[in-house]
C-alpha cells in the first residue's frame, strides 16, 4: 500500500451494527500524514505504583518472564498494580513469526529444569489465588512443551494447591495427540487456546498455524477432560468483517469452548501488521450479545480486553463485559 493511500485510509466502525442508520469513521492518519491518536475508548494510563516494579523485581530474581511485559500488554499496569500476572514460560524466543505477536522469534534456549519451581514460588510468594501459566511456541521440542506446563502445574498444586489454574497454550500443531495425553493426565482448571483472528487472516497474521486445527485442539481437550473449562480468544481490528468475527465466534461454540475473550488489536510496533480499524464499544456489546445468545458461560468482549484479562472473574461465571477507561 502506498503512502498517498495510507493516508487516505479510513477505517469504519459501527456500519455492521444492527439498525446503524450511518457509517462512522476514524482516520488512521491525519492531514499531516501523521498516526491520529488513538480512541479514548482504548487509551491506558500508566500510574506511579511501586507494586508494579516490586513484581519484576520477584520475576528477575527468579528468571521468569510475563507475556504482560514481552507482549506489550496495554492491560500490565492494572494487572500488575493489582498483583497478578501471566507467567510465559520456557523462555522468551518464539519459533514462529506471528504478524501480530511482539514476543521475540529465533532459536530458543534449552529448558530450564528449575523454572517450574521458580514458577511455584513465585505464585506463593504473590499469594496469586489464580495463576494464568502460557508460552512461547516451542516446535523443536518433541512434546512442543506440554510436559513442562505439566510439571509447572503439578510444582503450582504442590506448594499452593488452593491456588486455581489455567494455562494458555501452543497449538501443538505437531504433536497434538502426545500433548494431549500428557495435559489429560496433568489437567489444569482451565485450557485456554487463543483461535486468534478469522481463517481468512490465517495465511498473513498466522501463518504458521491452521484454523481448523486450533478448533480440533480445544474440541479434543474437551472431549477428554468434560471437567476442565475450555477458554479462547480473538482479536479484531486486523481486516476481519462483522460477519467473520460472528462466524468465528459460532464455530468456537460448536467445538465446545466454554469461555471466550474479544479485544482490539494494538500494532506492537510499524513492523507489525498494521491496525485496519478500532473497533467501536458498541460493536464489541454485539459480539457479547451473540456470544451470550449461543451459550459461552462467560464473555469478555471490549477494546482493551485480552485473553488474561481478569481470568479469575472469568472463571467464576462473573459477566466481565466492556473494560472502560478510567
Amino acid at each position: 500500500m502506498s503512502e498517498q493511500t495510507q493516508a487516505k485510509r479510513k477505517v469504519q466502525i459501527g456500519d455492521k451494527l444492527r439498525g446503524a442508520d450511518k457509517v462512522r469513521t476514524i482516520p488512521l492518519v491525519n492531514e499531516e500524514g501523521g498516526y491520529q491518536r488513538k480512541p479514548d475508548w482504548i487509551r491506558v494510563r500508566v500510574p506511579a505504583n511501586g507494586e508494579i516494579q516490586r513484581i519484576k523485581t520477584l520475576l528477575r530474581k527468579q528468571k521468569l518472564h510475563t507475556v504482560c511485559e514481552e507482549a506489550a500488554c496495554p492491560n500490565l499496569p492494572e494487572c500488575f498494580g493489582g498483583g497478578t500476572a501471566t507467567f510465559m514460560i520456557m523462555g522468551d524466543i518464539c519459533t514462529r513469526r506471528c504478524a501480530f505477536c511482539d514476543v521475540g522469534f529465533g532459536r530458543p534456549n534449552a529448558l530450564d529444569p528449575e523454572e517450574p519451581v521458580h514458577l511455584a514460588e513465585s505464585v506463593e510468594n504473590l499469594e496469586l489465588s489464580y495463576v494464568v501459566i502460557t508460552s512461547v511456541d516451542r516446535d523443536d521440542l518433541a512434546d512442543g512443551g506440554a510436559e513442562h506446563f505439566a510439571e509447572c502445574i503439578r510444582q503450582v498444586r504442590s506448594r499452593t494447591p488452593d491456588t486455581t489454574i489455567e494455562i494458555l497454550t501452543p497449538d501443538f500443531r505437531p504433536c497434538m495427540d502426545t500433548a494431549l495425553d500428557i495435559l489429560e493426565a496433568t489437567a489444569p482448571d482451565v485450557f485456554n487456546h487463543n483461535i486468534e483472528t478469522v481463517p481468512d487472516l490465517y495465511k498473513h497474521i498466522r501463518p504458521g498455524a491452521r484454523y481448523q486445527h486450533s478448533l480440533d485442539l480445544l474440541k479434543q481437550y474437551k472431549s477428554r477432560r468434560p471437567d476442565v473449562s475450555t477458554k479462547s480468544g480473538i482479536m479484531v481490528g486486523l481486516g476481519e468483517t462483522f460477519d467473520q468475527v460472528i462466524a468465528t465466534i459460532r464455530d468456537l461454540r460448536a467445538h465446545d469452548v466454554d469461555m471466550i475473550t474479544i479485544g482490539q488489536y494494538l500494532q506492537p510496533s510499524k513492523h507489525h501488521a498494521p491496525v485496519e480499524r478500532f473497533v467501536h464499544p458498541d460493536e464489541f456489546r454485539e459480539y457479547a450479545r451473540i456470544a451470550e445468545e449461543l451459550g459461552f458461560i462467560s464473555v469478555a468482549s471490549g477494546p482493551m480486553v485480552r485473553s488474561s484479562y481478569h481470568a479469575d472473574l472469568q472463571h467464576k461465571g462473573v459477566d466481565v463485559g466492556i473494560h472502560k477507561p478510567a
